[in-house]
């Protein structure tokens, strides 16, 4: 990796200030826990989530220790209904509504498909493209209710482009695209914008444990910028869709990746 090209962290310039933020999977050290900080820099009120309890509440210490801000959170499991509708009611509670959704929960692995088995396939649908579904649907109801909102989906680069041994993970991810086109148009009728990214190769901690050197600097080899991208890279993208300056854009999905052709 070229640490030259590695730009400087961009500070916060209130383009949420006073807006009232929910992520999901915002803990641990990925693109959830990185657009939760930047929420909070660019002035808004946030509420986090996740299935992982304890690591949910180091990322709220974290935050804290960070931003000066300690955002409330909740467990929430997003393959089950009730999980995700008392999410929506304990995060509208804490931060007196909600304005926006991130929605970042997702599973990946790693599987080539004449081996892959139907647990495999259903457990990255259920959670990734599923779990998505929920979270949109609760999001949305909540929403049409309470003057509109936005709602800002995690896709990946993978719903467009083939992989070996990511044919769930691709699949699902194909559908949140989808989802997030249908979804978009539909919510327009209650200000309700959708819109997703879609990521390549985001570089944190855990991805470190779960893939090989090799694998990483093949990916990475592949960028225009001869780099995987930092979170935080993923998490400004976010930021635009979820902020006014993305007022006229619903149902898009924004490649935040920089693959050679």
């Amino acid at each position: 990796m070229n640490l030259k090209n590695i730009p400087k962290y961009v500070p916060g310039h209130n383009l949420l200030n006073g807006k009232k933020v929910l992520i999901t999977a915002s803990a641990g050290t990925g693109i959830g826990f990185a657009v939760a900080k930047k929420c909070i820099e660019e002035g808004a009120m946030v509420f986090i989530s996740d299935i992982h309890g304890e690591r949910l509440q180091k990322a709220q210490n974290s935050l804290h220790e960070n931003t000066g801000y300690k955002p409330d959170y909740a467990i929430c499991d997003v393959t089950k209904q009730s999980d995700v509708n008392d999410l929506i009611l304990s995060a509208s509670t804490s931060l007196s509504g909600i304005d926006i959704v991130i929605n970042n929960a997702g599973l990946g692995g790693t599987a080539n498909l004449i081996d892959m088995t139907d647990e495999q396939w259903m457990v990255v649908l259920d959670v990734t493209l599923n779990g998505c579904f929920r979270v949109n649907r609760a999001a949305m109801q909540f929403m049409k209710d309470n003057g509109g909102g936005v709602i800002v989906n995690n896709a990946s680069v993978l719903g467009w482009r083939a992989q070996k041994g990511q044919a769930h993970y691709a699949a699902a991810k194909a559908g949140v695209m989808a989802l997030t086109r249908c979804a978009g148009l539909e919510g327009a009728e209650y200000g309700v914008r959708v819109n997703a990214v879609a990521p390549s190769l985001a570089l944190h901690p855990f991805l470190y444990k779960v893939t090989s050197k090799e694998l990483l600097a093949e990916l990475e080899a592949k960028e225009a910028f001869g780099r995987g991208s930092e979170v935080w890279e993923q998490a400004n993208a976010m930021i635009f869709l979820a902020s006014d300056y993305s007022s006229y854009m619903t149902g898009e999905v924004i490649s935040t990746s920089s693959q050679k052709a």
